[in-house]
């Protein structure tokens, strides 16, 4: 079982709110350079690949100097196509996900996910989250919940408010798109059962959690704006610009 831990970053260049996003552009910087970079700041990653589908996404990873792989543009999901990019990879036993549009991913938040990983080798997957802030809405049905246990194990998740606020008000958690996986199970993922949780809530993660598996929750203080939408990019632009970073 080996300990190394391959980071891999799905990205697309077709989206629907956003064409394109990969390349968008912060400051003089693409986007896809931003995640890059500060995945690569991470303590806990021997190896950081994009997994792209698109030849423009991959020719600007290596013209700045980051490595890329293409890929398929017939996998349905962003899961797929990590297996792709694993399946090269023989000798990582630990694969993360990183998503191409979280930009400003905290290197301590990528640390914070592996730990946990780590140290749980019998958890099949690692994810994160977050409180909601008091600016959020949880019934926003883009703001995934979750729940978990005293352990750290995930219960459910979901794009309705989790726990219902019926006699006072509840505590929620931001579910965030970073997930770390053991190698043998990801490379088992598309032999699981199809998940009806998964099917009505149009989340992944379900079908591992209704089929048994355990997915641990690093719970962060904190998360930086992943872009979903221009309105994002523009607050992801804001935020870099009073950090200094543009």
């Amino acid at each position: 079982m080996s300990d190394q831990i391959l980071g891999v970053i799905p990205a697309r260049y077709a989206s629907t709110r956003l064409p394109g996003k990969p390349l968008a552009l912060i400051g003089t910087k693409p986007m896809i350079q931003w995640t890059y970079h500060h995945a690569s700041l991470s303590k806990s990653i021997h190896r950081l690949v994009v997994a792209t589908d698109d030849k423009r996404i991959h020719d600007t990873v290596i013209a700045f100097g980051g490595e890329s792989v293409l890929t398929s543009p017939d996998h349905p999901t962003g899961t797929d196509r990590i297996i792709e990019v694993a399946e090269k990879f023989p000798n990582y036993g630990i694969i993360l996900n990183i998503q191409g549009d979280e930009p400003g991913m905290e290197p301590n938040l990528i640390d914070g996910v592996l730990d946990l990983k780590t140290k749980h080798r019998d958890w099949e997957m690692t994810t994160a989250a977050v409180p909601f802030t008091v600016s959020e809405d949880p019934k926003d049905p883009n703001k995934v919940k979750v729940v978990f246990d005293r352990t750290g194990r995930a219960n459910y998740f979901s794009r309705s408010p989790i726990p219902a606020s019926f006699k006072g008000e509840a505590t929620y958690h931001r579910h965030l798109g970073i997930y770390a996986y053991e190698r043998e199970f990801l490379m088992n993922y598309n032999h699981l059962p199809t998940s009806d949780w998964e099917t009505v809530e149009s989340l992944e993660q379900l079908r591992a959690l209704q089929n048994g598996s355990t997915i641990g929750v690093y719970l962060s203080d904190k998360a930086n704006l992943g872009v979903d939408s221009p309105a994002d990019l523009e607050v992801v632009i804001r935020d870099f610009k009073e950090k200094g970073l543009i």
